[in-house]
């Protein structure tokens, strides 16, 4: 990565998390309101990048991916709850309210913001273990959306950050997806003028991505009819 890279990427990371706390005052809304019969819910948790910062809800990954559920003949419901600029702490903090919306699915995309704050991994991983414990507890079926942060905080830091994704998948044993933003993250053309939070077209691809993940994750929970 040369040096306008690396800058673009610092800024862009500062952009994730000082994202609009008006935005991220509450979660956002389920990511389709229509009353329809759904063969279970999906709760899609995170921050910025999974509410959909800068985009219209319907645009946000949580909306696009159930449209295409419902296009593979899987009528689930998907709740899109990010909270823009939330840390792994933020998000452990609200679990039980997350349990209120009584999820058969949990996608668990959270940690950006902790990197680019240069919290310890370690303390992300905690986090992670609690979230996972809380809803295996409750029978919530939890896909894990991996992260990776930019080799300007140190290549051991992003080495060990990258690897509490895999780790936490193992020991709890989760779908994992390796990369969320995989195909996206680092291209101008997927990512708004921030550099990134993705476009419409960039959440298409992460939708793409995340889609297998989720449909082997419905096949291993049994339909609730919420």
């Amino acid at each position: 990565m040369n040096l306008r890279k690396s800058l673009m990427a610092v800024i862009a990371l500062t952009a994730l998390a000082g994202c609009d706390r008006k935005e991220a005052a509450r979660p956002a809304a389920p990511a389709q309101q229509e009353a329809r019969a759904t063969a279970g819910t999906i709760v899609a948790v995170g921050d910025s990048l999974t509410a959909g910062y800068g985009l219209d809800e319907h645009d946000a990954y949580p909306a696009q991916l159930e449209r295409l559920l419902r296009e593979a003949g899987r009528p689930w419901r998907v709740v899109n709850a990010g909270i823009s600029g939330e840390t792994s702490s933020g998000a452990l903090s609200r679990v039980n309210w997350v349990l209120t919306l009584k999820p058969d699915i949990v996608i668990l995309v959270t940690g950006a913001n902790d990197g680019l704050r240069g919290i310890d991994p370690k303390v992300t991983e905690k986090n992670l273990d609690e979230m996972v414990r809380t809803l295996k507890e409750r029978n919530v079926t939890v896909v894990l959306g991996g992260m990776k942060m930019v080799a300007n905080l140190g290549r051991d830091y992003t080495r060990a950050f990258a690897a509490v994704y895999p780790a936490v998948a193992k020991r709890h044993d989760l779908i994992l997806i390796p990369f969320f933003l995989e195909g996206v993250a680092g291209r101008p053309d997927l990512n708004q003028a921030d550099g990134i939070h993705p476009t419409a077209e960039g959440y298409r691809i992460v939708s793409d991505t995340v889609l297998p993940y989720v449909i082997k994750a419905i096949e291993q929970t049994p339909p609730s009819g919420g």
